[in-house]
């Protein structure tokens, strides 16, 4: 599993620790914990198909971004993913392309579980580590 919750963390929020050996499996990692936290992820088809483009001076705000904007597109656009294609690319900022694969939320309203609201900037990071990427998330529900 990429991912695991870390229910010591956080009380009324939900925690959880991703891993990648590289940038893109950490952040592919946190994207299925997202998922995997707001519905049954085993159920979401991958009917529709959007891609993401974002950039950041740093990484750590790379990923933020990128997990509010998949916050949003539940929000706004009623779309939950199952499967994530990252590319990283570095020059003077981090780029991020992802294609994201999923399924509109009033088609799994039976497999939906919390409602992940926002971000926190509590314990947030993401570093290189000797095996690969870490990275320690906390969504408030």
């Amino acid at each position: 599993m990429p991912y695991k919750l870390l229910e010591d963390i956080a009380i009324a929020d939900i925690a959880f620790e991703a891993t990648g050996k590289t940038m893109e499996e950490v952040f592919e990692s946190c994207a299925i914990a997202f998922s995997d936290i707001s519905a049954n992820v085993k159920k979401i088809q991958s009917k529709i198909k959007k891609e993401i483009k974002l950039s950041a001076g740093m990484i750590e705000d790379l990923l933020y971004n990128f997990l509010s904007e998949l916050i949003y597109l539940k929000d706004a656009e009623q779309l939950l993913f199952a499967k994530y294609e990252v590319k990283i690319k570095q020059t003077k900022n981090y780029e991020l392309v992802v294609t994201a694969y999923g399924q509109n939320l009033n088609e799994i309203k039976k497999e939906l579980k919390d409602d992940v609201k926002a971000v926190t900037m509590h314990m947030f990071e993401i570093k290189q580590t000797e095996k690969g990427w870490r990275a320690q998330v906390i969504l408030d529900i």
